[in-house]
């Protein structure tokens, strides 16, 4: 993620990259998200009439998936599992333990943080499982989470 204030002609190159087809509205999606970390209102205004959708159609895809927000989020991003796995190796103690840290609930920002539950981050054999700022980190303890937060922030 490079900006965080979308701009409408780069939502428009975006849509041309992917031949204005509707079909295509996820990748779409993807790529607005990787480029701005959300997804705005206007922005879902705008691919509704640029994809000859309805604005409820693109709203529906935007909220049904969890990786696009509309709202922006903070300059970091943890993710922290909540399946299966990872809660039988103590993802639920982990997750009210890191929102005591960071101060914010799921789906939450405070401060410079957004704190987001995942589904499966594909390393159960490594539960619980947290992911930072797009990197994934195994067997993950309240003192490791401390740590890896903390060198987090340091690299800002």
């Amino acid at each position: 993620m490079t900006e965080r204030r979308i701009d409408k002609d780069t939502t428009s190159e975006i849509v041309r990259q992917f031949g204005a087809r509707p079909e295509m509205l996820v990748q779409i999606l993807q790529t607005i998200v990787m480029r701005f970390g959300w997804v705005s209102e206007d922005t879902i205004r705008q691919l509704a009439v640029e994809l000859n959708l309805s604005r409820a159609d693109v709203y529906g895809v935007v909220t049904y998936y969890h990786d696009f927000r509309t709202e922006p989020p903070g300059q970091h991003i943890v993710k922290i599992c909540q399946a299966e796995a990872c809660q039988a190796m103590g993802g639920r103690e982990l997750t009210d333990h890191a929102r005591a840290l960071l101060g914010a609930n799921l789906h939450a920002t405070n401060a410079d943080v957004t704190l987001e539950p995942v589904y499966c981050l594909g390393n159960c054999a490594c539960a619980p499982a947290v992911m930072i700022n797009g990197k994934t980190h195994g067997r993950v303890s309240e003192g490791r989470f401390d740590e890896l937060v903390d060198a987090m922030k340091a690299n800002n």
